[in-house]
């Protein structure tokens, strides 16, 4: 068995490479402004999200993301100013970024969905590829000429970003590269903002970035208000799919240049199938990311599993033989329940599973219990999810 570090798996319609990190560590000094309790009127209380937490003070907020998962891993400091107040003290190493922030460059469908749900998709100046979003406020703005493609991570168009002066640039995080890549946009005053939501452990700790951009834009009781909807919809369901009476065996992914990679056991995914009431193999392998695995390693469980979730880049059972004619022999294939994340996908390729599901993680819970357990919900339609015949 080949161990793959934790990065996302490739499929699915996200366009960029993840960004490489190293955070330097930075210890937080004492702040000189009184702090504010997180539960008072208009501030974010995060329940779910590990990899970031907001602090509110008086005049400003502290923004931390953490390089990992949990308090004791590296962390970004970014201090969230209003316009014209005065930096605080002590903070030497954190970026400096005036809020709200009126208009910013994403470098993933995620970020898009972010900001559509805090209702801020017109602040998005800047894409680093336009070919995979779907948001159609977006994409409106993309054929009015309001929107640039700035490059994707490796071939960002540092001149253009600067010129455009965006209040931010959010890219993607990952706990394993160096940040120093973009050093020519922070010297040049253009603040850049890691976006680590892939690793969290949960669906509602990934969906609950979201309050990020709410501190961001301040929309922090716009988005307070539409995400404890969320949660308490997304609990109901996973009291239903985990009190389900059978627990169906799931297969996921598909191979991939020889490497099958499947959900590792802490991450969102497993989450999913865990809550969504199945039996999942790798459900108890450390890792927030993806398992690598080989296809003799999968087949045995494939060739039993009632369900194949997720299959990557086919629309039917024939494009799956195509690839491979041993696919026909497994169980799912057999059966007729295999379920691929393709509905939602437009004429550019585009997948709204990837963008929409980031923040729906209830609609996506609902489709796994439709799927796994049609009797529990049986008025649902899928939303994101189709069978492949």
């Amino acid at each position: 068995m080949m161990r793959k570090t934790n990065y996302p798996s490739l499929t699915g319609t996200f366009f960029c490479l993840l960004v490489f990190l190293l955070l330097s560590s930075s210890c937080r000094q004492a702040p000189a402004a009184k702090k504010q309790t997180s539960a008072r009127t208009g501030s974010a209380e995060i329940r779910y999200a590990q990899g970031f937490r907001i602090d509110y003070f008086d005049n400003y907020k502290l923004l931390s993301i953490y390089s990992g998962i949990g308090h004791a891993a590296d962390t970004a400091q970014y201090v969230l100013l209003k316009k014209g107040a005065k930096a605080p003290e002590g903070y030497t190493k954190a970026q400096l970024i005036t809020i709200p922030v009126q208009n910013l460059v994403a470098m993933a469908s995620t970020h898009v969905a972010q900001a559509e749900f805090a209702g801020v998709t017109d602040a998005i100046i800047g894409l680093g590829s336009f070919k995979y979003i779907t948001s159609p406020a977006v994409r409106k703005n993309i054929a009015a000429g309001k929107v640039k493609d700035v490059g994707v991570d490796g071939t960002m168009n540092d001149e253009m970003l600067i010129s455009m002066k965006p209040g931010l640039v959010i890219v993607m995080g990952n706990p394993d590269a160096k940040f120093t890549k973009y050093a020519t946009l922070t010297n040049a005053g253009v603040p850049v903002m890691l976006n680590s939501e892939w690793l969290e452990t949960t669906p509602l700790g990934r969906a609950e970035w979201v309050k990020v951009m709410a501190a961001l834009t301040n929309k922090e009781e716009f988005v307070n208000a539409k995400f404890d909807a969320i949660e308490k919809e997304y609990h109901r369901l996973a009291e239903i799919g985990r009190n389900a009476k059978t627990k169906p065996a799931v297969i996921s992914g598909m191979p991939y240049k020889g490497v099958w990679n499947v959900p590792d056991g802490d991450s969102y995914m497993a989450q999913f199938f865990k809550d969504a009431g199945t039996k999942y193999k790798w459900s108890s392998v450390k890792g927030k990311g993806s398992l690598a695995l080989n296809f003799e390693t999968v087949a045995p469980e494939a060739l039993k599993a009632d369900f194949w979730i997720n299959a990557g880049y086919v629309d039917s059972k024939k494009d799956i033989q195509a690839l491979d004619a041993r696919y026909a022999d497994f169980k799912p294939f057999k059966s007729g329940t295999i379920f691929n994340n393709n509905k939602r996908v437009n004429d550019l390729g585009s997948n709204d599973y990837w963008e929409s599901g980031s923040v729906s993680p209830q609609l996506i819970l609902a489709d796994l219990i439709r799927i796994l357990h049609p009797e529990l919900l049986p008025g649902h339609q899928l939303v994101y999810y189709k069978q492949l015949n």
